[in-house]
């Protein structure tokens, strides 16, 4: 008795091909935890312990501070895959075929540059001068060769060896593999569309609500 063939699952081309690549600011995450922390600690608190409007007005505050505190520090990130890049601000989701991006641009802050000339700042990869002035001291005592002194005047018996690549910062770094896949995939058909940008109302919607009940509560005394 014979059984019949199976064939094998067909793969799914697009499992390893649209895997997004994901940029996050962990300091700003670190922080946001943090902020929270605080602000439950004495929210909670104020709630409990309060008297008169006070609980009503600890539960306004948290109402407004946590979505923001959310959306600046936790919220950012950059998704990036073949087909294109998202970037998700505190208040809005970015979606930029990679055909429509012109530019990436790095200065005081990363942005992204449409072929209209509309810019988009990335929120999850902001510039840290400290890393880049970090880097640059790596890179300087990488190229000091042989010849660099230590911290004591000394010359450096083994000096460590020159890596192939110059040390950059994190964000430098995040910002080079996305001008890679742009390069990459700037003409593919994949690539190709109208940018679209939707609001979070999931975040404004209850940080609106908190700015309101507060100015009630504030105003009613």
């Amino acid at each position: 008795m014979t059984t019949p063939d199976r064939q094998p699952p067909t793969p799914d081309p697009s499992a390893s091909e649209f895997q997004d690549r994901v940029h996050r600011s962990s300091g700003g995450i670190a922080a946001g935890v943090l902020l929270l922390a605080i602000i439950l600690w004495l929210g909670i608190d104020a709630v409990v312990k309060g008297r008169g409007h006070t609980p009503w007005l600890a539960l306004a505050a948290m109402l407004l501070l946590i979505p923001l505190v959310i959306a600046f520090t936790m919220r950012p990130a950059v998704f990036a895959n073949d087909e294109r890049l998202r970037i998700r601000n505190p208040f809005r989701v970015i979606v930029l075929p990679w055909g429509t991006v012109a530019a990436l641009r790095s200065g005081y802050s990363n942005e992204a540059i449409t072929n209209a000339g509309t810019k988009y700042q990335l929120w999850a990869v902001p510039v840290s001068l400290r890393g880049r002035k970090k880097a640059a001291r790596q890179q300087s005592r990488a190229t000091a060769g042989p010849g660099g002194r230590g911290r004591l005047g000394s010359f450096s018996p083994q000096p460590p060896a020159a890596s192939s690549e110059p040390p950059r910062a994190g964000a430098d770094k995040a910002m080079d593999d996305l001008r890679e896949l742009a390069e990459t995939h700037l003409n593919s058909e994949r690539a190709q569309g109208e940018p679209t940008v939707r609001w979070a109302y999931e975040v404004i919607g209850p940080a609106v609500a908190g700015a309101v009940l507060l100015g009630i509560l504030l105003a009613v005394g």
